[in-house]
């Protein structure tokens, strides 16, 4: 589960409850798709919630671009108010060489490039050069892009759109939320106890994983408060203890404690930049997922 722009991309596994079977039956899906969007619509949504169904295997965090993609989230306002967001991006035509250059500034985060280029290759771009560079904890990114067609971007409305996605793709995985990782015995309604503690205490889910194992269910969520803001941590406390403190565990606090923390040590760290080109190990995981294509 994500949310960007005040819109949720949702990708759901489930089963029958009895057999622990895929549903086959096209009835029985069919009435859960017309209850999930009347749960989804609520009371004033302006635009209406989109379901589909698919027997097919995919990856996941890729199809969750795709959605949200497709849903044009990167035109949208955000109704939350979430830390300041610091992505540069940046297009320019390389005339000379006929292709358009893309750099990205942003904070630096797992699955960075990843997400960047899944979203360059849904726009129908092929990436031919790219140069990755990380400082301390900034990530610079530049791409020599052209359509499939093999011309540069062309107009000034499609540069603008570049930007805006590639924005996009980086603020819908970057939370800076408290990330909870709960680890339990999984039951019939747990992950709706879960949300309903959440919710009572006044957390906000901003994205989430959710998987089972076996007999145990193994949830990351990442919460803030209602408005966006972080979460207090006596709240954060308090949940524990209600769910369970042994089952529910802070993973990981967001960016900000870590600055804040940063500032009242006055002890140097160790810096450095790490300068690396698409070479064979990021191009041979990036090509078997479909999204560069090969070039001599």
């Amino acid at each position: 589960v994500w949310t960007h722009n005040g819109r949720i991309a949702s990708l759901i596994y489930v089963k029958d409850c009895d057999s622990g079977a895929t549903i086959d039956d096209s009835q029985k899906i069919k009435k859960i798709e017309v209850r999930l969007r009347n749960v989804l619509k609520g009371d004033n949504d302006i635009r209406t919630a989109k379901t589909s169904v698919s027997m097919s295997v995919m990856h996941s965090e890729r199809r969750l671009h795709q959605m949200m993609f497709a849903d044009r989230d990167y035109e949208r306002t955000p109704i939350l108010k979430l830390i300041s967001n610091d992505t540069v991006v940046t297009v320019q035509n390389w005339a000379e060489r006929g292709y358009s250059v893309v750099n990205v500034q942003c904070k630096d985060r797992i699955k960075l490039l990843f997400d960047v280029v899944c979203n360059l290759t849904d726009m129908e771009y092929v990436v031919f050069h790219a140069t990755i560079n990380t400082n301390s904890n900034q990530a610079y990114l530049e791409f020599y892009i052209r359509h499939n067609d093999g011309t540069p971007i062309s107009s000034e409305p499609e540069r603008q759109r570049v930007i805006q996605c590639l924005k996009a793709s980086v603020e819908r995985r970057a939370s800076e939320g408290v990330q909870l990782e709960l680890c339990t015995e999984d039951k019939k309604g747990l992950l709706a106890e879960v949300m309903r503690t959440f919710r009572e205490n006044g957390l906000n889910v901003t994205r989430a994983e959710i998987s089972t194992i076996g007999k145990m269910a193994t949830n990351v969520f990442y919460v803030t408060d209602v408005i966006g803001n972080q979460a207090d941590p006596k709240v954060i406390e308090s949940v524990r203890q209600k769910i369970g403190s042994s089952n529910l565990e802070v993973k990981e606090l967001p960016l900000i404690y870590h600055e804040k923390a940063e500032r009242e040590d006055q002890s140097g760290g160790i810096g450095g930049a790490v300068l690396w080109s698409i070479g064979s190990l990021v191009r041979k995981n990036l090509y078997s997922l479909g999204l560069i294509k090969s070039c001599s």
